[in-house]
């Protein structure tokens, strides 16, 4: 196999564990590849004719959907490139695939986030947020996300070209920065400040969703709703806890041994979130309707 580091001297037992290396991410992302593609399209099809995008939660959550679709549509070039150890395309391609992969964590997890407090809303506030809790406000919400990460992107992918350019590394892509003095650009320090405040958030939503159903909701029959209300949250801070921290941490402080694996790890998660809209949607393939929840939650309230 042919590998990016053609110009750097690698002891034989280095070279070898290099080869290993970027078989296994070859590997991994292939793997991504073939699950994420459908099941995220199938997700996206589903969110569109069956929902119709009628309530906020099928708004955030086909805009998810669609950030990981980028993110799988962005894979190709990196299996191609770990398993080949070339990259012909150049250094804008080589960017914008960055670009892409890195908006997946950010976007994600600002998407997982909103659909976790539109779930809060709904189990806590049910009543009086009804009027927050429309599809033109989530459409709002999404558009002025898109917008953000796009304004962070544009300073990050000027500087992460002039870096290439500088280290001479056009053929080298997603690792030149494992043989070349790169800094630590704001928009890491941005992204890994986000990824820790979405989390907090997702934390004292669940701990509020939780104190909530276990006053309110104690009917038996309610148990099977309660549950698949509380995996919602548990599948978001799962996310947050495996998926999106530990390569913020690794990018953050520059732990370059440990950059490759976790990236490969967080590209993981466009395979999981399909299971976050089965849970979090009442009858994921049917039309939306009010859940058990919503509705024993609101009579609790209005009672009140």
């Amino acid at each position: 196999m042919n590998n990016t580091n053609d110009t750097f001297e690698y002891s034989a037992p280095e070279q070898s564990c290099v080869n290993a290396v970027y078989t296994a991410s070859a590997a991994v992302y292939g793997c991504v590849m073939v699950l994420g593609l459908p099941l995220n399209a199938v997700s996206l099809w589903v969110l569109l004719c069956h929902h119709g995008l009628k309530s906020s939660s099928a708004v955030f959550m086909s805009h998810l959907a669609l950030s990981d679709l980028l993110l799988v549509l962005s894979l190709p070039t990196r299996i191609y490139f770990y398993a080949t150890g070339t990259w012909p395309l150049g250094i804008q391609a080589c960017t914008a695939t960055t670009m892409l992969f890195r908006n997946n964590i950010r976007s994600s997890a600002i998407f997982i986030t909103f659909i976790g407090l539109d779930r809060l809303l709904a189990v806590v506030y049910p009543l009086r947020t009804r009027h927050i809790r429309t599809p033109t406000n989530a459409w709002k919400a999404c558009l002025f996300i898109w917008v953000l990460i796009v304004a962070v992107n544009i300073p990050e992918a000027l500087y992460y070209i002039s870096q290439m350019k500088s280290c001479n590394a056009t053929d080298k892509c997603f690792e030149f920065t494992h043989e070349c003095a790169f800094n630590v650009q704001i928009a890491v320090y941005v992204q890994f400040g986000l990824v820790l405040a979405m989390l907090v958030v997702n934390v004292v939503s669940t701990a509020m969703v939780s104190w909530t159903l276990h006053r309110h909701l104690s009917d038996a029959a309610m148990v099977k709703n309660k549950m698949n209300v509380m995996l919602i949250f548990t599948m978001n801070l799962l996310m947050f806890i495996i998926f999106f921290l530990p390569p913020s941490i690794a990018v953050t402080l520059s732990i370059r041994k440990a950059i490759m694996p976790m990236f490969c790890l967080a590209s993981v998660n466009c395979c999981l979130d399909p299971l976050l809209y089965y849970f979090s949607l009442d009858a994921f393939w049917k039309k939306k309707k009010r859940s058990d929840v919503e509705v024993s939650l609101a009579r609790s309230h209005t009672s009140r």
